[in-house]
């Protein structure tokens, strides 16, 4: 079978760790182990898709800014009977952060969270009521990497409304309390082939909230109680079943898991923080082959 391993036109900025960089290590890897595999950028048109049986979703780190364009990718895609990791449907589905209220009303506990939708045009202070929180913290429904996630303050609401405005202006928003948990670290739990794999633990540095190391955040690995693990399966057996790879993300208040984001599209996978994450990998690609 031959696979396209889809890959973006910007940069990468995350380091490596334990003599690997997933971002230019891990296709090598791959082809290495016999593989018939090639990057290919998602928004190239010079691209040749019909000549693919696999799409192997990795980094196509941008399509949250051409959202629009990706989906018409998606749909393209499928129309020629390309396979694509993950599913076509589990993709969609997670590209949008609405799909956080049907993990809630599933029983999962999330981040306590409010929808803006496009347009919104109403006080600041009720979110903050409604949230009971001094700060909040909003962000775009389709994002990536913290664009336009900016932290609202209970005092300056005022000051802070037409900046609001002039986001919501443009799509859909998830308003959320800045949980005082992320200085503790972002939990991630990382799944292959709906396998337990590894967990790391991101961390932001001092007086930010972004965990992300491109803005000073730092990783470690973490072994959380299986209580944890089981937890994560499950929302993964709920909503990710049949996915190559997944990585739940989410924050640990008063000895509870609160979900933040179920990443199935592009996540970073911190394979090179686990010593068998890379074998995992190329086993659950080719686990995925044989189906």
């Amino acid at each position: 079978m031959k696979i396209a391993y889809i890959t973006y036109s910007g940069t990468f900025k995350y380091s490596p760790a334990n003599n690997f960089n997933e971002t230019q290590d891990l296709l090598p890897f791959l082809q290495n182990k016999g593989l018939d595999i090639s990057a290919e950028i998602w928004d190239d048109p010079s691209v040749d898709w019909e000549k693919y049986d696999i799409a192997l979703l990795k980094t196509p780190w941008d399509y949250h800014q051409k959202y629009d364009q990706f989906k018409l990718w998606l749909d393209k895609l499928q129309s020629l009977n390309i396979r694509l990791l993950n599913d076509y449907s589990i993709v969609r589905w997670n590209m949008d952060k609405h799909y956080l209220l049907e993990v809630a009303e599933s029983g999962f506990d999330i981040i306590p969270s409010i929808f803006l939708q496009q347009g919104w045009n109403e006080e600041l202070k009720g979110l903050f009521e409604r949230l009971n929180s001094e700060k909040l913290i909003i962000k775009p429904c389709v994002s990536g990497g913290s664009k336009n996630t900016i932290v609202l303050s209970k005092n300056t609401t005022v000051e802070d409304k037409n900046r609001v405005l002039e986001l919501v202006s443009k799509g859909d928003y998830i308003v959320q309390p800045l949980m005082p948990q992320i200085q503790e670290g972002e939990w991630s739990l990382i799944f292959l082939n709906g396998k337990y794999s590894h967990t790391i633990i991101k961390k932001p540095k001092a007086g930010d909230f972004r965990v992300q190391q491109i803005f000073g955040g730092t990783i470690e690995v973490a072994s959380p109680m299986q209580q944890y693990i089981d937890l994560a399966e499950r929302c993964i057996s709920r909503f990710a079943k049949g996915t190559m790879y997944a990585r739940v993300d989410g924050l640990m208040v008063d000895d509870r898991f609160m979900l933040m984001e179920l990443e199935l599209i592009e996540p970073f996978l911190y394979l090179s923080y686990h010593s068998e994450a890379v074998e995992m990998y190329h086993s659950a690609l080719v686990q995925q082959l044989s189906q």
